[in-house]
């Protein structure tokens, strides 16, 4: 059965059938290639920890009973304090489907722009910057661009981690036809790694280099001023304000990219959220665009400024309008005929007036009282918004709180009434991916339990305030089939989005819907070849921007730049449960630059406290080169499941872009500070024995998956273990261990060594070894080897001390997950075969010849090995 991966705004397709899940070779985006994600989604189909019924309040309920209480809820806060006191607040991992009757609801039914969706936090500024330039927030390119450009700009994308299937597409390109590309990055990503030029950009300086770049295009000739005069406006006043921007770079590194950038008729410019992340996000895409229009590089094959979205559905919720200023099928609440003509198709008299609350402004809301009622769905707000802290408080003190979801979370913990959703595994539906391709998601297996889609959620909800007829569905195909005709009503070609073809398909051909691009056409599925945009004139506009002074580095702060990791997604309810993808990344870490070591007094492995305004987090630090001076990165997906540390959104203030309402995720500001490690320990046992640690024992703790159903948690103590003599004493204050279970221990308190051995039967159930030296622990491949044995005898000397296991080497890091190749064994391979290329690691170890996702990993540690040896 055909489906399509629920990971980033690639889109790619997917085949569920008898072997499993693997690419679908027929889909355009992907081609039938996976990356290491969409390789290993069967592992992440384990139910046993989904949610499988209604609860209210904690307790098992019916449907009937949850729905019932939540449309109570709902309608008393709407009857008492009006429409504005209630929200949705969804998700980029929606359906069309289940966007479109969510919006509905709200902005149509319940009268109030309150709905937003977490698409605010990675695509609001692309969307806002589209509508400027454009009339309408339209992508003009496709994919088959990156097959035909001369250069290819990566700014703000490390997308050989988070787009990798369409970033191996860049590297076919340049190897088959010479394309050269250019990574814009304050760091040497994964991505720089296999570029041709890197472009060390500082934090925030992304505007004015392309307003550096509009200049030089200017005085060096490669101006389209025939193109300029017939089909934008505001040029001159766009070129005005670029003149002095100051790019902030070595001179040889910017005029190596000018020289690119001039010389290239076929120029992409791809960015993603290193780009829209920001307080300037708004304006730096439209210097982006300002660069495509002056040049005339938009249109036409290899030439478009491209937005590379975050997550699988994004662009199909910006076409049904779940973002709270937008209306609904690219109409806006700016323009009267738009508001009354989706009034009469919707018979909506009560249609929303004015936009609602923006993400972090919804959250504020919620915190002082304006909102009395909040549906959450498929999204985890306490983790995932800035000043993760302040939500948690605002779920606490709101009246009522419903979320809907597949697992349980930081914010379904905090929820009066739990509903259990259908994953993406178990509902159909459509999802709209970066270059505006429709796909359809099928459900190849049976949802757990009482599991039901959100669409369907959100139209019984309709049903019970009293508005039966508008939401009368019988299934994903008639919520498709009159999102299609609201694109298509009154639309002569205003709108460039318009699904009419599809407007009334019946159900069984919605069911074989084969992918396709909007606007239906036969030919050219890019956009403005033409000349023509969706503005009042069908002139696109020149927006004029100021790039502002980027900070000095040197200041008592380091920037905090947070991000996604290769194997990780969002904040790991999926991912974090397989073994197999969390070998590269084992737990949480802060990455600074070698400098900063220096200055903070700070080694690889050391404890740092990070404090900004809104919190303080430790973390593990890794000194990394590649890193720049003043600036650090921690990853985003870690929550307060998988350690001690949290969420680094902790961290994060609510500093937004002022036109798009984005908040800058990459440009928080902290202190740090070194903090000394009293002692060290690794624990790995069965999950049931490691899923409650006291974190008043450990300044720093993780718990990784491992294979065989074992959990490993790693602790770093900052305080004395003053806790008795016994290893079981020592144990028993860092986790919750049942007394009923077999234990041998061994405790030397002049030494500062404990260790525990816990069985039940013949297994060993957990091991446990604390030191106050970190080189005096076992690895974690030696104990895996203990839990392989049966022990009818229990052998204290084996167990505590692990004589024989004790041998087994270190595994290291996972660098190539597809074929489990580790970075020693990768190492070890290069020097001992003199390996000189990436090809070559692959041969003489596998490493990199799956999925590919591993290629920049690779010639990373090619590079550092080859220089090691000279």
């Amino acid at each position: 059965m055909n489906t399509t991966c629920p990971y980033c705004g690639v889109g790619c397709g997917l085949i569920a059938g008898p072997n499993g899940l693997v690419g679908d070779a027929q889909h355009p985006a992907n081609r039938g290639r996976l990356c290491v994600k969409g390789a290993t989604l069967g592992l992440t189909l384990d139910d046993r920890d989904r949610l499988v019924r209604p609860s209210i309040g904690g307790c098992d309920a019916s449907w009937a009973e949850a729905l019932d209480l939540a449309a109570a809820r709902f309608g008393a806060a709407i009857a008492e304090h009006g429409p504005e006191s209630v929200a949705f607040y969804v998700s980029g991992q929606f359906l069309t489907e289940d966007y479109y009757v969510a919006n509905k609801l709200m902005k149509g039914f319940i009268g109030s722009g309150n709905i937003d969706t977490n698409s605010r936090l990675c695509m609001a500024s692309p969307v806002a910057a589209h509508i400027r330039a454009f009339g309408e927030d339209l992508v003009p390119g496709v994919y088959d661009d990156f097959d035909q450009a001369d250069v290819i700009l990566f700014t703000g994308s490390n997308a050989a981690w988070c787009h990798p299937i369409l970033f191996q597409r860049a590297l076919r390109a340049r190897e088959a036809r010479g394309t050269r590309i250019v990574v814009i990055d304050p760091r040497r990503s994964a991505t720089a790694e296999l570029a041709d030029l890197h472009v060390p950009v500082p934090p925030g300086g992304d505007l004015a280099l392309f307003a550096a770049l509009l200049v030089v295009c200017a005085e060096r000739g490669v101006l389209d001023h025939a193109f300029i005069r017939a089909h934008t406006t505001g040029f001159d006043a766009a070129l005005a304000a670029a003149r002095g921007a100051h790019h902030g770079l070595d001179e040889n590194i910017f005029a190596a990219l000018a020289d690119l950038v001039v010389g290239a008729p076929r120029l992409i410019t791809a960015f993603s959220q290193g780009v829209n992340q920001s307080a300037i996000a708004t304006d730096t895409i439209s210097a982006i665009i300002n660069l495509h229009l002056a040049t005339g590089r938009i249109g036409k094959p290899g030439a478009c400024p491209f937005s590379l979205t975050g997550q699988p559905n994004a662009m199909g919720g910006r076409e049904v309008g779940g973002l709270a200023n937008q209306l609904a099928a690219h109409l806006r609440f700016d323009d009267p005929a738009h508001h009354a003509l989706l009034a009469r198709f919707w018979n909506a008299p009560r249609l929303a007036t004015r936009p609602g609350l923006k993400a972090v402004d919804l959250f504020d809301a919620v915190h002082d009282g304006r909102i009395k009622a909040l549906w959450i769905a498929a999204t985890n707000p306490a983790e995932s918004l800035p000043r993760s802290n302040h939500v948690r408080e605002a779920l606490a003190r709101c009246p009522t709180v419903v979320a809907a979801d597949c697992w349980a979370t930081a914010t379904t913990a905090r929820a009066h009434i739990v509903l259990p959703a259908a994953g993406w595994s178990e509902k159909d539906g459509t999802g709209t991916n970066s270059e505006r391709m429709i796909s359809r998601q099928r459900a190849f297996r049976p949802a757990p339990g009482e599991a039901k889609p959100d669409w369907w959620m959100f139209a019984e909800l309709g049903r019970r305030l009293g508005h039966g007829a508008a939401f009368d569905f019988a299934n994903a195909a008639s919520v498709f089939r009159e999102h299609a005709a609201l694109s298509a009503f009154e639309n002569a070609g205003e709108r460039v989005f318009n699904l009419a073809p599809l407007a009334a398909m019946p159900d069984e051909d919605y069911d074989a819907l084969r992918p396709l691009h909007w606007p239906i056409t036969q030919g050219d599925h890019r956009l403005f070849g033409d000349g023509r945009f969706s503005t009042t004139d069908r002139r696109a506009r020149f927006v004029p921007t100021v790039a502002p002074k980027v900070e000095s580095e040197a200041t008592p702060f380091v920037t905090i730049n947070t991000g996604r990791l290769r194997d990780q997604w969002h904040s790991m309810t999926r991912t974090g449960s397989v073994p197999e993808l969390m070998a590269h990344r084992a737990f949480a870490a802060l990455e600074i630059a070698p400098e900063d070591a220096t200055a903070f007094d700070i080694a690889d492995g050391d404890l740092v406290a990070v404090t900004s305004n809104h919190g303080t987090i430790t973390l593990p630090a890794v000194v990394e080169p590649a890193q720049r001076r003043g600036s650090a990165f921690a990853a985003m997906h870690w929550t307060e499941g998988q350690g001690s540390a949290g969420t680094v959104n902790q961290l994060i203030g609510s500093i937004c872009d002022p036109i798009s309402g984005e908040p800058a995720y990459k440009h928080g500001k902290a202190r740090l500070r070194k903090v000394e490690a009293r002692w060290h320990g690794i624990a790995l046992g069965r999950a049931a024995l490691t899923a409650r640690v006291n974190t008043a024992q450990a300044g720093f703790w993780s718990r990784t998956p491992r294979a065989g159903g074992l959990m490993q948690l790693r602790f770093t103590g900052t305080s004395p273990l003053a806790l008795g003599s016994t290893g079981r004493a020592v144990a028993g204050a860092l986790l919750d261990l049942p007394e009923a279970l077999e234990s041998l221990d061994y405790a030397d308190i002049k030494r500062g060594v404990f260790r525990l051995a816990v069985l039940k039967g013949s297994m060993v159930q957990l091991l446990l070894h604390i030191a106050r030296d970190r080189a005096a622990l076992p690895h974690v491949e030696a104990l895996e080897a203990l839990f392989a044995e049966t022990w009818p005898a229990p052998d204290a000397g084996r167990l505590l001390i692990g004589l024989g296991a004790a041998r087994a080497a270190p595994a290291g890091r996972v660098v190539c997950v597809c074929h489990q190749v580790s970075e020693p064994a990768i190492r070890a391979a290069i020097a001992s075969g003199r390996l000189t290329s990436v090809e070559a690691i692959g041969v003489a170890t596998l490493a990199g010849t799956g999925c590919g996702s591993c290629v920049s990993e690779l010639k990373g540690l090619l590079r550092h090995e080859l220089v090691a040896a000279e």
